[in-house]
């Protein structure tokens, strides 16, 4: 490629005719030809070897072309094809210069070149300059009859939709007038179209169907070079403005736009070398084909490039970006303006489809973001509306209106949050997000749902847990006639009273009436099998419950007092009564009693248990009436302890409590040993009659009747200070024992006490007082003797030893 003058050029073709790519493509660069669309023409020039052809090019459009030394001979000049920039022309003209036919160099049966050189030219140039000399003007065998004919034969070979200028440029014109000689050249055109062979679609065509055919003659360049030069200045002003309508180049279909040039010249030699024939319009669609592609390929790979997109991309796999729809829209449309801009010269067709192509690789390649985009969307709303909903409940709004409102302003947010990530190139529909938002939204409600109603319904399980559990439980231990009455009036009451609160509870859920009900009848079911449950537990203890209630009954009295028993207790009657206590408790623990229905497990029990002879007499049978494992009136589902297990445990309750009765009636045998002191009435009887005479003495004197009593009130003090009945609880032996080692330390500490207390009035009265104060010393301690008697008479037969260790 050279460039003088301002003048760009370069070796299309070489003599070969090898097509220069890189040449074109750098020449094209340098004259920013892609920038020009479909503002550009394209001359060519053809003619005889060595008639002026570079030298009329230079002249015209300012080229430089290499021109023949005239004084070096004739020769050939061209080879190939040339290909440059006209200067100072507008629009951007391209002109090319052919090699010359009828050279020496090629002979005269190489034509090959020549009939392709003339075909590329016809096919790429708006303008075909002819050039020719003045005298071959009517004349048979004029040197351009030959390249007329090769133009009009391959002109047959191409399928152009526009017509191409022949502009016939007469050089060294004589003093002949152009009006005369244009006659006569356009009737020598005439006769070479006629002569050519033609298809028949083209037998009777006018050569006006595919040339324009102009016209002009030059001087001499030798002989007349200023006249020359204003002809070539004149001519050179039919080249400005030429692709205007009416111009030189006014035709302007099927031209290929300027960025398509080069691919458009290559695929057109390309065909002419294979020597098919070469249909324009085709050449067109695919030239804009190949090259809207190219396009395509750039600006996808622009896009993926752009520093905004890839910053945009990065940023939406972490976090929502604010206006993405629209910062999106924007880059995808300044793309697609580009491609318009380069392509808007291009097939109509072609450049839609490959439009439509590039703006569908785009959106593929977006629409991960696009859907990452949606997706923080989705999430994002889904996440505020977990907060604003449990928010809203427990604000104590209602469950059912909470989750409505709720529903209804976050999927207006999804759909505002969708229109923002909307892209404006895309017909991208949001709804299937939408629904999953929708889905993850009702699974939420639901989830929360079942949560909120399993927590009311374990709440007031839980109140009525501790409402029945206590009461039912103490209500079972003391087990009564109104037992099962009060707890069936305990369930109701507790049991409305959840239901109450349930039901007021469960009317925001806003749930269908069946399936409340379900629910108040599951929390009525469970407060039964509560007590159920409860009643079933008491049962597996009854035995010790019995037990318990009858120590209880036993061992205390009416006043709940510890019982003593003083021989005077009737033991049988105490522990008919408290067996009959257990055996209430056992008739009240052998079933569940929640239906108000009467039964007669008491009486079988009591007649089978307590009076077994009552209720063998009653019965013709003497089938026992516990030999079986249900009762009459109650089901098995309520039964908690059937016949048999009662009789089994009515066994062993009296088994084990056996001992106990046993213990009392032993107690009861050694007070009545212990209280029974006295001689028997025959004997006092005898000692009165056979010690009367004695009696009558202690009449008769006073003074052994005083010692009698003096010895009384130190025997009674010796028996309460050595507790002796006490003693003799456990058995003669074991008193008389225990009695012996007492014995004399008692004594001495009796009579120890005696001394101190006369030693003390001694000190303290005078010597006249002495008797007076023994006497008293004396009153003191009968008095105090008669007041430990007084007190044993009065107490418990059985002492405590305790009584003992105080006097001492």
């Amino acid at each position: 490629m050279g460039k003088s003058n301002g003048c760009c050029s370069t070796h299309l073709i070489d003599g070969d005719g090898n097509f220069n790519v890189a040449g074109l493509d750098n020449f094209m660069k340098e004259v920013k030809l892609a920038e020009c669309g479909l503002s550009y023409a394209v001359v060519s020039i053809m003619g005889p070897q060595s008639s002026g052809k570079s030298t009329l090019l230079n002249h015209l459009f300012g080229t430089n072309f290499r021109e023949m030394d005239a004084f070096k001979g004739r020769f050939q000049t061209t080879k190939g094809i040339w290909l440059a920039q006209c200067v100072g022309i507008e629009p951007c003209t391209l002109v090319m210069d052919l090699e010359g036919t009828d050279g020496r160099e090629r002979g005269e049966d190489d034509t090959a070149f020549e009939k392709q050189s003339a075909l590329f030219a016809l096919a790429v140039s708006d303008i075909v300059l002819i050039n020719m000399w003045c005298h071959d003007i009517g004349r048979e065998q004029a040197a351009n009859k030959p390249l007329l004919k090769t133009v009009f034969q391959v002109m047959m070979r191409l399928f152009s939709p526009r017509k191409t200028t022949l502009m016939f440029v007469i050089r060294d014109k004589t003093r002949t007038p152009l009006e005369n000689l244009e006659p006569v050249l356009r009737e020598d055109v005439q006769k070479i179209w006629d002569a050519v062979p033609k298809p028949s679609a083209h037998k009777e065509t006018p050569l006006s169907e595919f040339f324009n055919v102009e016209v002009t003659a030059l001087s001499s360049y030798e002989e007349k070079e200023e006249q020359f030069k204003e002809q070539v200045a004149s001519l050179r002003q039919r080249f400005f403005h030429s692709i205007a309508p009416g111009g030189l180049a006014g035709d302007r279909r099927a031209v290929v736009p300027a960025s398509g040039f080069s691919f458009s010249a290559q695929q057109i030699w390309k065909i002419i070398k294979e020597n098919k024939d070469l249909d324009l319009p085709a050449h067109k669609v695919m030239v804009a084909t190949v090259r809207c592609e190219e396009i395509v390929n750039e600006k996808f790979s622009s896009f993926i490039a752009n520093e905004e997109w890839r910053q945009l991309e990065e940023t939406i796999q972490s976090r929502p970006v604010p206006s993405f729809g629209r910062k999106l829209s924007s880059i995808l449309d300044f793309f697609l303006t580009e491609y318009d801009a380069e392509a808007t010269y291009f097939d109509e067709g072609v450049r839609s489809s490959k439009r439509k192509q590039l703006e569908e690789k785009l959106l593929q390649l977006v629409q991960p973001a696009y859907q990452s985009m949606l997706g923080h969307v989705r999430s994002g709303t889904l996440d505020r509306f977990k907060d604003a909903f449990n928010n809203a409940l427990n604000g104590g709004k209602g469950f059912a209106m909470a989750a409505r409102e709720c529903f209804e302003y976050f999927m207006s947010q999804f759909d505002e949050g969708s229109a923002e990530a909307y892209i404006d190139q895309a017909n991208w529909d949001s709804s299937k997000v939408r629904e999953k938002l929708h889905r993850d939204i009702d699974a939420y409600v639901a989830a929360v749902h079942t949560a909120k109603l399993s927590e009311l319904a374990n709440m007031y399980e839980t109140k009525l847990n501790e409402a029945l559990s206590g009461p039912v439980e103490a209500l079972l231990d003391g087990a009564s006639d109104d037992t099962w009455p009060a707890i069936r009036k305990l369930l109701q009451c507790e049991t409305e009273k959840a239901v109450a609160g349930f039901s007021t509870a469960l009317s925001g859920f806003e749930m269908d009436e069946e399936t409340q009900d379900k629910m108040l009848l599951r929390l009525k079911e469970h407060a039964r099998g509560l007590i159920e449950a409860k009643a079933k537990e008491e049962a597996g203890r009854v035995l010790i419950r019995m037990k318990d209630r009858f120590t209880t009954m036993f061992s205390h009295d009416s006043d709940s007092m510890p019982r003593i028993w003083t021989g005077k207790e009737d033991i049988r009657a105490i522990t008919k009564t408290a067996r009959s206590a257990s055996l209430k408790l056992l008739s009240v623990m052998a079933a569940i009693r929640l239906d108000d229905e009467a039964d007669t497990v008491e009486n079988k029990l009591s007649l089978a248990l307590l009076d077994p002879k009552a209720g063998t007499t009653n019965k013709s049978s003497s089938m026992d009436p516990l030999a079986s494992s249900t009762w009459d009136e109650v089901p098995a589902t309520k039964t908690l302890i059937t016949p048999v297990q009662c009789k089994s445990l009515w066994r062993q309750f009296k088994a084990e409590t056996e001992y106990t009765v046993t213990q009392a009636i032993a107690a009861q045998e050694a007070s009545k040993r212990s209280n029974n002191w006295l001689p028997p009435p025959w004997a006092i009887v005898a000692l009165v009659v056979l010690g009367f005479n004695e009696f009558m003495t202690l009449l008769r004197n006073p003074l052994y009747l005083g010692i009698i009593f003096v010895a009384f009130l130190l025997v009674k003090a010796l028996w309460v200070q050595l507790d002796i009945s006490g003693e003799f609880r456990n058995g003669a032996l074991p008193g008389i024992l225990s009695l012996s080692t007492k014995f004399l330390p008692t004594v001495m500490n009796l009579l120890r006490k005696l001394a101190e207390e006369g030693q003390k009035h001694a000190n303290t009265g005078s010597q006249h007082n002495a008797p007076q104060a023994a006497k008293s010393s004396q009153s003191v301690a009968s008095s105090s003797a008669s007041s430990e008697v007084t007190s044993s008479e009065n107490g418990a037969e059985y002492s405590s030893p305790s009584a003992h260790h105080k006097l001492q």
